[in-house]
This record gives C-alpha cells, structure tokens and sequence, in this order.
C-alpha cells in the first residue's frame, strides 16, 4: 500500500555521510575484529551515555546474554513478563529460571513492592527492564540488591540516551544492556553495547564475545562470537553525531500527540517521570475499552485499513509464549496481563509529519463510541 505509515522507521545519517565514514575501509580492508571504527565507536558512546566502561557486540540479546553468562549466575532471576523475547530468553538460554514479577500500572515497569516477596534462597539476580523510555524505580531496586546481595542486570533497550538526575541511565545496576537495532531511538544497524564497573567483569565479556582469544597463540576461555563488525560502528558513528537532532524531533512528534489525547477519558498515556531526561522513545496508549467505547484491537484495525500500522507491544507476554507452555500462570501478573490485552504503540519516529500524527489522531478518535 502506497504512503503506508509504519510504527517505526530507522534513523539514517545523509547518505554521503556514511559512504564517506566507510570509504577508508576499502584501503584498510579492516572489517570486522575490533578494527579503528569499533575503537572510535565505542568511546564516543563512552562519553555520550556518561558511563565508565562499555563493550560493542553484535546485538542487544548477546549483550543480555553474556552478561548474565559473565556474571556466573545460577539459579532464579526476578525480571517481568512485559518486556521483548530477548529478556526472558537470555535468562533461560543460560540455564536460569525466570520468576515473573508483576508491573506498575503507571509507568509499565516492575513493581518494586512486590519484588521482595518473590526472592527465595535460589534468587541470584534482578533484570528489570526499562520500559517506553520510563526507568524502574532504581533506588529501590539497589536497596533491595544491596539487601539480599543480589546481582542487578538492566534491560536497557528502550532507554539509550536517558538520564536520571544527571547521570546516565547506563551507570546503574551491575550492568546495564542497550540494544542499537534498527527500530531504536538510536541505532547502529545491529549492535548493542554493555555499561559496566567492574573491570573484571569486562574481561570475561571481552572472551564470551571473541572466543576467549587473547592472542593469536592463547585461547585462554570458551566464548562465543558476538563482535560488532565495521560497518555498523560507521553506522554508529554517524547516527551519534545526530541523535541529539533525533531525540529533540520525537519530542516534537509526542507533544502532537498529547495536545489531541491527553485527558481523553479511556486513554492512558505514557507518564512523564521525575528527574528522567527523556529520549521519547514510544508513545503507548493504554485502552479502556468500557471508558473510551473502542477496544485496543478496534483501534489496531482501524489504523489498519488506513495503512498505519501501529503495534501491540507488548503483546503476549512473554510468561505465556508458547515455548512455555505450561511452565508459567501468567494470572499471576494480573497487571501486566491487562496492560499486555490494552496497550498500542502508535509510530513515532524523528521524520513522520505532523500531518501524519493528525491523521492517525483523528482515526483513533473516531473509534470512541458516543
């Protein structure tokens, strides 16, 4: 279908731009295997989420995954079903069980006051997951870690370029994991990247991710491979330079939106948090089908026929995959079972018009039922 607006669409430098960031590769032959570009990257990234240590891979899931793998966990890890496969895979590919927490209906994050209650003598870590750009409630997370000296990795996908109360968002937990793939606020192609402190730590990622290879005569652990090659540092490089321009865009982008459905009795928008810098990541809205007189998927198919395709994100989840089946009561997070059944993500990207954002408006206030 012609002018079909997506609910997302990836940010991309001019053109000329990248050719020229990639062109001195075809000197170097340097593609892959932490070459100038990955070096260059990666402290640029450094300095821009404000954080002390970082390593590229190939994607945000190998970050979560080897994190957990570096991190030597065994047994529970406390995270919540309202979140991408990746969060829940990465924690079963590594042998560990995932005990679902429920979400704060507000802001879509774990519910910190019912973690406690979960933590048993098999509980190692916490992977909460930042969610729409919202952050979890960080202080009580660390209160609660500190207290049962648990281990805390953050699902730091949705929230690249976030600061709480000045400092990046990267910098909490003991590590925190960002995805750069192509349908982020930021992106790098593919790719993802771990914040950390400990610099141990970051020795055992730097292994997982390159086969445990110190040198050309010295494989020192097993590891995988899950090197950021190139190409996507350039892309990286680039997209850094203007994601600030990005970030301000989207800003612009959900303030249309506000202005026709905020206060519209049956939508729950996205809330605006304390001391969070925010990257306008997403723009939920939470359908009250009884309130506002249209269910979610009256909506979703509405936008449909008018070739908008937004997204029920997110929907299932993941404690009721089918790959699970039978391992989880997903009637055990009542809240985020609700959230998950009400919830669409409209698009929002740094390019889409105004004209755009009226029209899926008007399509979405149109449903209501008078």
């Amino acid at each position: 279908m012609e002018n079909k607006i997506l609910v997302t669409r990836s940010s991309m430098p001019p053109y000329e731009e990248y050719i020229e960031e990639i062109k001195d590769m075809w000197d170097s032959h340097w593609i892959t295997n932490m070459g100038v570009k990955h070096i260059e990257f990666q402290e640029a990234l450094k300095k821009y989420l404000m954080v002390e240590n970082i390593d590229l891979l190939t994607n945000g899931h190998m970050a979560l995954e080897l994190s957990m793998q570096a991190l030597n966990l065994q047994g529970e890890v406390i995270t919540t079903p309202f979140t991408f496969a990746s969060t829940t895979h990465a924690i079963v590919r590594n042998g560990l069980k995932p005990v679902f927490c429920d979400i704060d209906p507000t802001d879509f994050t774990i519910d910190v006051s019912k973690i406690e209650k979960l933590i048993t003598d098999r509980t190692c870590a916490i992977a909460p997951v930042h969610v729409y750009g919202n952050i979890c409630n960080i202080e009580e997370i660390d209160r609660l870690a500190r207290k049962y000296d648990l281990k805390v990795i953050y699902d730091a996908a949705h929230t690249f370029g976030v600061q709480y109360k000045g400092k990046g968002i990267g910098e909490f937990g003991d590590v925190s994991c960002f995805s750069f793939h192509a349908t982020k606020v930021f992106n790098s192609i593919e790719g993802g990247a771990v914040c950390f402190r400990d610099v141990h730590f970051g020795e055992k990622i730097y292994d997982l991710k390159n086969f445990g290879i110190h040198d050309a005569e010295s494989v020192q652990a097993v590891g995988a491979n899950a090197k950021m090659n190139e190409f996507c540092a350039a892309m990286g490089i680039c997209n850094l330079r203007h994601v600030d321009e990005e970030i301000a865009k989207r800003k612009i982008v959900v303030e249309r939106y506000k202005s026709y459905l905020e206060g519209i009795n049956g939508l729950q928008l996205s809330p605006v948090q304390d001391d969070v810098k925010s990257n306008y990541a997403y723009f939920p809205v939470v359908f009250d089908e009884k309130v506002f007189g249209a269910s979610r998927n009256e909506v979703f198919a509405a936008l449909a026929e008018h070739g908008i395709g937004a997204r029920k994100y997110f929907y299932p989840l993941t404690n009721s995959f089918e790959c699970f089946h039978g391992e989880y009561d997903i009637n055990e997070t009542p809240v985020a079972l609700k959230i998950s059944k009400r919830v669409l993500t409209l698009p929002l990207y740094a390019d889409i018009s105004l004209e755009d954002v009226d029209k899926i408006c008007d399509i979405v206030l149109k449903c209501r039922k008078q």
